[in-house]
């Protein structure tokens, strides 16, 4: 459970840390990293491969770990475009995508993640 935990942490820093004022718009460091020309969505996806890799070691079948891979190429592919990729950085979160398959594979919700 705590790795799971930990992921979720990860993935909230992704994704969705930070909030534009005043409206429900959020983003988190992969959108501010994605920033920096084809450095910033490498180390991103360098990121969600970390997290694919955890979801290996508990044991997700390899489809799963396919279509977590896809969500991670699709945002390193788009979201290197100049302007646009920014923008789809914000809304696409691959990284929370890939959190919520794993625990939908375990049968869990982020408020199970609360206790721990």
């Amino acid at each position: 459970m705590r790795r799971l935990v930990r992921m979720a942490k990860l993935a909230r820093l992704m994704d969705t840390a930070l909030r534009v004022p005043g409206t429900n718009i959020r983003f988190g460091a992969d959108s501010v990293m994605g920033l920096l020309p084809v450095a910033g969505d490498a180390a991103g996806a360098v990121i969600g491969l970390v997290i694919v890799n955890e979801a290996r070691r508990l044991g997700l079948p390899t489809s799963k770990q396919m279509q977590m891979l896809a969500n991670i190429g699709t945002d390193a592919v788009f979201g290197s475009l100049p302007l646009v990729g920014d923008l789809f950085d914000v809304y696409f979160k691959p990284h929370r995508r890939n959190i919520q398959m794993i625990l939908d594979h375990f049968g869990l919700a982020h408020e199970d993640l609360a206790r721990y």
